[in-house]
């Protein structure tokens, strides 16, 4: 086969669950990978692409741009000078392949695939549907099953995990000087509903710290403050403790290698978990129910799964909080993250099959 094109218009923690199935696609023959900028850092970090496009989609995304006439038609152009012979459009549970299928037709890509509820019309040579219940399975598995619906050939084990290039950057010298022996703590989230308050990060960071955790805490440039009085509040709490704040300080790359260091990672369901996921590092995952961890739990390595997954939230999709309080994450406490990391810090193994192994 020819040139491929993998389409995911997501954002990072989006595109690294589905590197399994672009890595059997590449299997095919060499694969592009078009990305929304939300998710192009975490594109570059897949194995087995080829380049990295980058369009900013008006259908999807956190908050889509509006309608650009001149940068969809410019879309269309490249696509067509670059001469696909399949176009695989990977989407969520609840979202449409079809903007980006009509897309791919425009730019002449003679076979294209994607994953629809919605009557596709001709717009779609492979029209793969998810299997029971509706929207079920695990968000890497149903990538993996579309792309051998589009003719790559089936993974498992090995295969089957999260990966990223490497070698990955050196991480901050203060952080190579705990020499692997810290834990990193993420208490943001893309999408607020997902995230730690302030007064609950401290409070986990402070147990952490207490426990005799050293603790890295990360975050992007727009988390430097929280981030902040994260590690303020476990510096307060017990005086002489060992934590780092490294909001805003690194790259996706950096945060890979930080991640990839650290014995084990707390963070929300948000890109970071499945990057943590991606190196190898055990997550206690501090579950917002919003949407299923059966979907969306960190994949391929030993996880703690906390939060109250039978919260009022439950399945809404809400990007901010529906509750006050936040009474599906406050409620985990700092006794239970420390008796997480230290269960998880003794059994560092990944799932063999490439599974997620999942508890609570």
């Amino acid at each position: 086969m020819g040139r491929i094109l993998a389409v995911r218009l997501d954002s990072d923690g989006d595109v690294l669950l589905t590197g399994p199935a672009v890595r059997a696609l590449a299997r095919l023959g060499p694969v592009d990978l078009l990305a929304s900028p939300a998710g192009a850092a975490a594109a570059r970090l897949l194995p087995d692409v080829a380049e990295v496009l980058v369009h900013a989609a008006p259908w999807s995304g956190f908050r889509p741009p509006a309608v650009d006439r001149e940068a969809t038609l410019a879309l269309v152009e490249e696509l067509a000078g670059r001469g696909y012979d399949l176009a695989v459009v990977f989407t969520s549970y609840h979202q449409s392949p079809l903007p980006m299928a009509l897309l791919a037709r425009l730019a002449g890509i003679g076979r294209v695939v994607g994953t629809s509820e919605d009557y596709p019309g001709s717009l779609l040579d492979v029209r793969h549907r998810r299997a029971d219940p509706p929207g079920g399975g695990h968000e890497v598995e149903a990538a993996v099953e579309l792309a051998v619906a589009a003719g790559a050939p089936a993974p498992a084990g090995a295969g089957l995990r999260l990966a990223v290039r490497r070698p990955l950057p050196d991480p901050p010298a203060e952080v190579a000087a705990l020499d692997g022996d810290f834990v990193v703590l993420h208490p943001g989230a893309s999408v607020p509903s997902r995230g730690l308050t302030p007064g609950h990060a401290g409070s986990l960071a402070a147990g952490l710290a207490a426990a005799g955790h050293a603790v890295v805490v990360t975050g992007g440039p727009g988390e430097r403050e929280l981030a902040a009085a994260t590690a303020a509040a476990a510096r307060a709490a017990v005086p002489g403790a060992t934590v780092l704040d490294l909001a805003g300080r690194t790259d996706l790359p950096g945060l890979a290698a930080v991640l990839d260091a650290a014995r084990c990672t707390v963070v929300g369901n948000t890109g970071p978990a499945h990057l943590a996921a991606a190196v190898g590092t055990p997550v206690v995952s501090l579950f917002s129910p919003v949407v299923p961890p059966e979907r969306w739990a960190p994949w391929g390595v030993p996880v703690v799964l906390l939060g109250d997954q039978q919260a009022p939230c439950r399945d809404s999709r809400a990007r901010d909080c529906p509750v006050p309080g936040h009474p599906c994450l406050s409620g985990v406490g700092p006794d239970a993250v420390v008796g997480a990391v230290e269960r998880l810090a003794g059994d560092p193994a990944p799932d063999p099959e490439g599974g997620r192994a999942c508890a609570s």
